[in-house]
């Protein structure tokens, strides 16, 4: 057996297969999650997948105390991957401090106990938001782009949390880090034991095409069809969440066993970008579901396009996303049917 990995916001959608793909690889996890926005049940879903129960505790990071009991508990942690965070963009813009409370101060607090309890190594979830929109010469962006002003709180905790982690290891903390910059994480575990299951109306793309497929949602709309891209519809970059998963395993190996600068940045995508409407086709393709769809004013905040240079994760860390995007979307479908046939969804 492998060490004893700590995954923040485990019972989520990327923290959930996350702790699959570990456990595949023999490592130990224990999850922790407030359940703020996920459930408990998930962990049935990933013991089903993989035999392993990992151990859970429902905890909140901000509570100093709460989250150094954690490591009381399982004096055998030696690496953290970080996904506790509220991530929803628009709510970020009505609730900023929500957002740098919860997102910086979960984080502040792992950082300042990593060191006391020989915690070696920790993987930060960001995100290309932190490139804004990048300029042409920057398409596909690598992770020498310049990092542009946030369009929204949610954007900034992410720039101002990586910051926090070059800061303090800077300062001689004795631990390393691995910061992913990843994309837009679609699709769910191909056993359809666990998936994305959003709170209320989802914000995310693919969550709102499998709802409207299967009737909850009336009519899925596109925001703008005017942009400057080949069909006017935004384009983004999205990544298998399997193979995303994979990557926090592939992150955590080099952070706890290779001989590394101790802070490095990978960004994690297909190197692809996809536009709204090559996935509605796409969606309609691999499934033979017919989408009701129109068109919608732009939406604020919404990039036109940004899609990722992956070479340094395909070459540094020996990852590569190749799952085809009709099996991820029909892997998306699956999960949506199977919330449906147990009455969830």
């Amino acid at each position: 057996m492998k060490e004893t990995i700590l995954v923040t916001g485990g019972t989520g959608f990327i923290g959930s297969h996350t702790t699959v793909e570990l456990q595949n690889a023999g490592y130990e996890v224990v999850i922790v999650d407030n359940l703020s926005n996920s459930s408990a049940d998930v962990i049935d879903g990933i013991e089903k997948i993989t035999g392993i129960r990992p151990a859970f505790e429902q905890v909140d990071l901000r509570d100093f105390d709460a989250t150094e009991n954690v490591f009381k508990k399982y004096p055998a942690i030696k690496g953290i991957i970080h996904f506790a965070a509220s991530k929803a963009v628009g709510e970020s813009v009505e609730k900023p401090l929500l957002y740098y409370r919860n997102n910086l101060v979960s984080l502040i607090n792992l950082l300042e106990l990593m060191p006391k309890y020989d915690v070696k190594g920790i993987i930060f979830s960001s995100s290309c938001t932190v490139y804004g929109q990048p300029t042409a010469e920057n398409l596909p962006v690598t992770e020498a782009a310049p990092i542009q002003k946030a369009l929204s709180p949610y954007g900034n905790t992410k720039q101002i949390n990586e910051e926090i982690i070059q800061d303090y290891i800077h300062s001689g903390a004795n631990i390393k880090s691995i910061i992913l910059r990843y994309f837009n994480p679609i699709g769910a575990h191909p056993t359809a034991f666990i998936g994305e299951l959003p709170n209320g109306v989802p914000m995310n793309l693919i969550p709102f095409v499998t709802q409207t497929a299967i009737g909850i949602r009336k009519e899925l709309k596109i925001f703008g069809n005017d942009y400057n891209t080949a069909d006017g519809t935004c384009i983004r970059d999205y990544i298998y969440v399997v193979d995303l998963a994979k990557a926090h395993v592939k992150a955590m190996e080099r952070v706890l066993e290779k001989d590394t600068d101790p802070v490095e940045v990978f960004n994690i995508g297909t190197g692809t970008g996809l536009s709204t409407l090559e996935v509605i086709q796409g969606f309609e393709k691999a499934t033979g579901v017919k989408l009701p769809w129109s068109y919608a004013p732009r939406r604020e905040g919404d990039i036109e396009k940004v899609w990722g240079n992956v070479d340094k994760a395909n070459n540094v860390l020996g990852w590569k996303a190749d799952t085809p995007i009709e099996d991820v979307l029909a892997s998306a479908w699956k999960w949506q049917c199977s919330l449906r046939e147990r009455g969830i969804m």
